[in-house]
């Protein structure tokens, strides 16, 4: 594999506290440390005037292989996370069938290592089948190599269930990824509830479902000493809950998507399916919230909920076509565009955000320059402009949200275990 070194680019790795211009030396695959100096016998790769930090992670990302192979494979899935920027993804147990026996996690491993892009982690089913009745087996899904455990795309409506999953995930140091949604109070809806769904005649989804069930959840993680971590938080509701808990010292982390944190429910009034998300687009005051939580730290993740659909299933009928958007592609450019650059984030804050965080959350290796660790590195140039063409997204599912923006930043050189694997 040889040595490859990456110079005069700006390294910033939290996990660290490093920030500043140097070269950073990798051999054999590892991390061997900054400052080093060319011998002349290495590859040499130029990154001034660009951001070099530990490859970017994704911990929420459905492949949706097996069973969805018209939407999105795990091959097409992980070459979109390389152009994003991403050396891991997690991918969600939403599949068919669902990612709830030690197969399934094989298959999936088996798969990504065929395709040879980034590094998979698995995230697998709480519930046999993803029904809500009967947990699945955790202890055999963790010797597979599960790394935390949701049912997303369901919320767990049982609470006993729920109950007993942070129980038995407690026993693995294993975290539950909830899809905090009270199924009876969204039942129907395609949007946010409120004053544009009320104008627009469309069915409602209140920030209450994701409320109730967020405050559920962080009740029965403080009474089990389980591990919670809120999936896609999008109501200043659960923001504030999740604050007060990490307070009491409640075992609870949280993420936010970047649509959540860049669009409103006043997307919907296009009747464009693309703006139909679970859970919603909601108002201002709710992005607002998100954004502050980022902010404070109360949520600890960006994460893209890359959640592909064929084209055929977003052309239907609003209140038919299938909830989601595509995002491993955007999410860099949204954090450059909405949150470094106004000034919520520094650099450093977001790449932990995106780096060590989910690292840690999940468990993981990664999300590091340390000397030692696995090369993986992301090379971003800030100043990038790009324009969204979804047919030329590397996702096989062009359903963006954000066709047609202009953008700014983008990842040009991605290395994963000490190989480059994708330049821009």
């Amino acid at each position: 594999m040889g040595r490859l070194i990456i110079v005069g680019g700006r390294v910033i790795d939290p996990s660290q506290q490093v920030d500043r211009v140097t070269n950073l030396l990798i051999e054999d695959g590892k991390i061997v440390g900054l400052d080093a100096v060319p011998r002349g016998d290495e590859e040499t790769i130029n990154a001034t005037g660009k951001i070099v930090c530990p490859g970017l992670i994704d911990m929420h990302v459905h492949l949706r292989e097996p069973g969805g192979e018209e939407d999105e494979t795990i091959a097409t899935g992980t070459l979109a996370a390389l152009s994003g920027g991403f050396t891991t993804v997690a991918c969600c147990p939403n599949t068919d069938p669902p990612i709830d026996t030690q197969a399934a996690v094989h298959f999936v491993f088996e798969r990504a290592a065929r395709a040879d892009h980034c590094h998979v982690a698995v995230i697998a089913c709480v519930s046999k089948n993803r029904e809500g009745k009967e947990l699945a087996e955790i202890g055999q899904l963790v010797e597979a190599g599960a790394v935390a455990f949701s049912d997303d795309g369901s919320p767990i409506a049982n609470a006993d269930l729920m109950r007993r999953a942070f129980q038995y995930c407690l026993m693995f140091d294993k975290p539950i990824l909830s899809h905090a949604e009270i199924p009876e109070l969204t039942a129907g809806g395609v949007m946010h509830e409120g004053l544009v769904s009320l104008i627009l005649g469309l069915q409602g989804m209140p920030a209450a479902a994701e409320d109730a069930m967020v405050a559920r959840d962080i009740a029965l993680a403080e009474s089990t000493g389980g591990r919670l971590h809120v999936m896609h938080v999008s109501t200043m509701g659960s923001v504030q809950a999740i604050r007060r808990a990490k307070a009491r010292g409640v075992r609870v982390t949280a993420e936010v998507t970047p649509h959540h944190f860049t669009l409103t429910d006043e997307a919907l009034r296009s009747f464009d399916s693309n703006f139909k998300v679970n859970p919603p687009l909601r108002s201002r005051e709710h992005v607002d919230a998100l954004i502050e939580g980022l902010v404070d730290g109360t949520i600890d993740v960006i994460a893209s909920d890359h959640a592909p659909h064929a084209k055929e299933k977003k052309l239907q009928e609003l209140d038919r076509a299938p909830f989601g958007v595509v995002g491993l592609e955007t999410t860099l450019s949204l954090v450059i565009m909405r949150l470094i650059e106004p000034g919520h984030l520094t650099w450093s804050q977001a790449i932990e955000k995106m780096t060590v965080n989910p690292a840690r959350i999940l468990g993981l290796n990664k999300g590091t320059l340390a000397p030692g660790a696995d090369a993986d590195v992301t090379i971003i140039d800030p100043e990038l402009r790009w324009q969204v063409e979804p047919e030329e997204l590397l996702s096989k599912s062009k359903n963006t949200a954000f066709a047609g923006w202009h953008m700014k930043g983008r990842a040009v050189t991605v290395i994963v275990g000490g190989r480059v694997k994708f330049r821009r």
